[in-house]
């Protein structure tokens, strides 16, 4: 109990914050309300002290605790190619980034940004959001170039100075760094600085959103902005990116890294999703303390498209190493029919993608059928994230391990495109029984998830 007051005191919690906990875990007082925190503590159950214990120890405690509103800003990133280099003596490295800072504050575009634009030097570069235009950033970017063409005329190659800028509009969270001042975190700057990684020398790359909004606007923007094809970034996301180039900025050749090519249609990865679930029954059962984990997914499947279903997709993944031959692998239909894995990819091995062919195709809006899908995975990070592959009108988790094994009982809530994590409502329902603790949640009747909704469960 001694320890939990002192977590409390060190993250900063109250009495009503434990007094919500209380009622989140269901806890019948046997004080009144108004006792203070170590009265409450005392008449808990030890598995409510264990459960509060490991929440407060938890890193996302402060998850529920994010109550400011985006902005949506649009974003220069850029930094110097080659920066880094260890061959580059230190002082060289210092003078380029000092005239990059010089040139960014010499241009027009950052001489007119407002007050409200947010600037955040990267080191060898700079990030700077504007408020005004989302032709700011464009603007930035053209007459930056133009700006270090002229300077790099009367350089020898080791003193010019190359650069590399992404480009994008979105919304970021205005948050405090660890000193204490003002910073932010949002899908706009990340894009921005994921689209930079991606270029080449001198090049500047544009997201599709941030694109095709200003090649709209008039001839000459469309005649700079060249789509070149999806690409693939960091945790596996594809893009379509616009590569800007001009009489004298930007570079039209675009690196081959990163860059997407089209699969042939025989391969099963490559096919669009043709179904969406009914609903789908997740359920996790822990055999030991080693956390070797039995999991079965039931999916209620029904055809969306104009052909008959005959395959369905499958990825899973887990935090040991694994053959596939070691998982128990077990795939059935509602007839419990065996179902047969027709393609297999395992280059990871902490992932495993493949395709399974039905028995008996559904047909077109078919009434739902069954399948019933069975795997072993070690879990000793307690950590299980769970992403939808199509579209689900219900969604039902169901949880067991021994009781001897205390647990932190949280399901999170991934807001798309953010990577924002909130704990879901209302809070899972806890059982004991038979020696085990049992964790149920659905979603309500009215909830329906898109594709690619996530959640992320923490034993």
């Amino acid at each position: 109990m001694a320890k939990i007051l002192g977590l409390l005191e060190e993250k900063g919690k109250n009495k009503d914050w434990l007094l919500e906990e209380l009622k989140r875990n269901k806890t019948k007082l046997t004080v009144s309300p108004t006792a203070n925190s170590y009265e409450l503590l005392r008449t808990c159950p030890s598995r409510t002290l264990n459960q509060i214990c490991c929440l407060l120890q938890d890193d996302y405690l402060g998850i529920e605790e994010i109550k400011a509103q985006t902005r949506t800003l649009h974003w220069f990133f850029t930094d110097i190619v080659g920066s880094s280099n260890p061959k580059m003596a230190t002082k060289s490295q210092i003078r380029k980034i000092n005239l990059l800072q010089m040139q960014i504050r010499n241009t027009e575009t950052f001489k007119k940004s407002g007050a409200n634009s947010v600037v955040l030097p990267t080191g060898d570069g700079v990030a700077i959001g504007f408020q005004e235009s989302p032709e700011s950033p464009l603007r930035m970017a053209i007459q930056l170039h133009r700006s270090l063409n002229e300077y790099n005329k009367a350089k020898t190659n080791s003193d010019r100075i190359y650069i590399r800028i992404g480009i994008d509009t979105g919304p970021v969270y205005f948050i405090k760094d660890v000193v204490g001042n003002d910073t932010v975190w949002g899908p706009g700057i990340i894009l921005s600085r994921r689209l930079m990684d991606l270029c080449g020398p001198n090049q500047i790359f544009a997201s599709k959103k941030i694109g095709d909004d200003i090649r709209n606007l008039s001839p000459e923007y469309k005649a700079i902005f060249h789509p070149i094809g999806d690409y693939a970034i960091k945790h596996g996301e594809q893009h379509l990116v616009y590569n800007v180039y001009g009489k004298d900025f930007g570079n039209k050749i675009a690196p081959r890294k990163g860059k997407v090519v089209e699969k042939p249609k025989e391969d099963y990865f490559s096919n669009p999703i043709k179904f969406e679930f009914n609903a789908v029954d997740l359920k996790l059962n822990v055999l030991d303390k080693k956390m070797r984990t039995h999991h079965t997914w039931i999916w209620d499947v029904k055809n969306t498209s104009k052909e008959p279903l005959s395959q369905v997709y499958y990825d899973i993944a887990g935090d040991v190493p694994k053959d596939f031959a070691d998982l128990n692998v077990s795939i059935k239909d509602e007839n419990g029919d065996k179902l047969e894995i027709i393609s297999l990819d395992v280059n990871k091995p902490h992932e495993k993608k493949f395709n399974v062919k039905l028995a008996n195709p559904i047909k077109k809006n078919q009434k739902g059928r069954l399948l019933i899908f069975e795997y072993d995975w070690e879990e000793p990070e307690r950590i299980f994230e769970y992403v939808f592959s199509a579209r689900c009108r219900k969604f039902r988790y169901s949880f067991t391990i021994p009781k001897i094994i205390p647990i932190k009982n949280m399901i999170l809530e991934v807001v798309p495109g953010l990577g924002l994590k909130k704990r879901v409502e209302p809070p899972p329902s806890i059982t004991y029984a038979n020696d085990k603790t049992v964790i149920k949640w659905e979603t309500n009747d009215k909830q329906i998830l898109e594709r690619f909704s996530a959640y992320e469960f923490k034993w």
